[in-house]
């Protein structure tokens, strides 16, 4: 098999499953226990939190484990309008954004809040001259992803983080990381965003983890679970260690390469990109800027069509976003990519395992196989 949909999940790495299966044959005691084998797992978890920050170029007490990416956005998001939502009503964010954060948005209009939708461009980018004309002095919150999920285009977090505070300096701004992180380079006590989300099982780490970054800036930031106080009192609930140090692990052992890794991603992305562009028939879709995201159109073949030739070849890609399954791409769709595009539209997603010869094959599989299927 030829695995090339990693956006939607990735392998567990060997130092995750090892910290894992750890965890649960030898290390499996309640944390919050006060006898010695609980305080034991309670010093790993300190571990874990500190070598998650460290990948994160954040401050260890300033990460708080959650179930994943869409735990953390929902908490981001509702805290926020739990906070300010009072004095305030207006919330910023793109057209592009996963839907852990878009029916986020439409459930807080149905409770009473304004939400502007940033467009993106042609190639998926949201400009920072559309987030400055949106900005108003009732802004409470800007959400922007870091890296769209479906084009690969890299969003000027950074920049936007900075134009937010300057503009409404009592505004959060929050962004979804979970394609960036361990993918492109950033670290969260320079970025400048408020609240970060990241997920365990896009870096090679167990599903079931994530994590919620929230700055010093917010200390009293409204808790997501009240109970027994873990998680410094913002989650509470016994804490998944095996999951956590798998994520850990993961984390730790992905941190010592990335660089490297998205470089040779990068590489492979846009050898791909070079001769898929050449083949009449097949569209490139996207900016593609990230190293690992490809959005590719044959326009007149329906994408279950494509992802039935490639299985039959032994290569695994998406029709997209594997969390929005049977629907037309929104994100296509907000690009003014035309139906037909869109309906042909499939993903191609690497990841540090992905090969010259895993590309080559892709190629050639869409080559051979796919494009005399094809209709203009």
């Amino acid at each position: 098999m030829i695995y090339l949909d990693n956006s939607a999940t990735t392998q567990p790495c060997p130092e995750a499953v090892a910290a894992m299966t750890r965890a649960l044959t030898e290390g499996w005691g309640n944390p919050s226990a006060l006898y010695g084998f609980g305080i034991d797992v309670a010093r790993e978890l300190r571990a874990a939190r500190g070598q998650v920050a460290a990948a994160l170029g954040a401050e260890p007490d300033r990460v708080f484990f959650t179930s994943g990416g869409t735990e953390a956005d929902n908490w981001a998001i509702f805290g926020t309008a739990r906070r300010f939502g009072k004095k305030n009503k207006h919330i910023i964010t793109t057209a592009v954004e996963h839907h852990a954060v878009l029916n986020c948005m439409k459930e807080l209009e149905a409770q009473g809040f304004e939400v502007t939708y940033l467009p993106p461009d042609d190639l998926g980018r949201v400009s920072l001259g559309d987030l400055k004309a949106a900005l108003r002095k009732d802004t409470i919150l800007v959400s922007v992803m870091m890296v769209n999920n479906e084009s690969g285009a890299v969003m000027p977090v950074g920049q936007m983080a900075r134009l937010t505070h300057k503009v409404c300096p009592e505004a959060i701004f929050h962004t979804d990381a979970v394609q960036g992180f361990l993918k492109v380079p950033f670290a969260a006590k320079t970025l400048g965003a408020d609240l970060i989300s990241i997920s365990s099982h896009k870096v090679h780490g167990p599903k079931g983890a994530g994590a919620l970054y929230i700055s010093p800036r917010l200390r009293s930031f409204p808790p997501l679970l009240f109970g027994g106080g873990q998680e410094g009192g913002y989650r509470s609930g016994t804490e998944a260690t095996p999951a956590i140090r798998g994520f850990a692990a993961a984390c730790q052992a992905l941190s010592a390469t990335f660089r490297e890794d998205a470089a040779r991603e990068k590489a492979l992305l846009d050898r791909a990109v070079e001769e898929l562009s050449a083949v009449e028939g097949i569209l490139v879709n996207g900016a593609h800027e990230a190293p690992h995201i490809l959005s590719l159109s044959i326009p007149g073949l329906p994408t279950q069509n494509t992802i039935n030739i490639l299985q039959d070849a032994g290569i695994c890609v998406s029709a997209g976003s594997a969390c929005a399954k049977g629907h037309r791409s929104h994100v296509l769709s907000a690009m003014g990519l035309s139906p037909a595009r869109i309906d042909g539209s499939f993903r191609v997603s690497l990841s540090r395992h992905t090969t010259q010869e895993d590309v080559n094959a892709l190629i050639r599989a869409l080559r051979d196989q796919a494009l005399p299927r094809a209709r203009p």
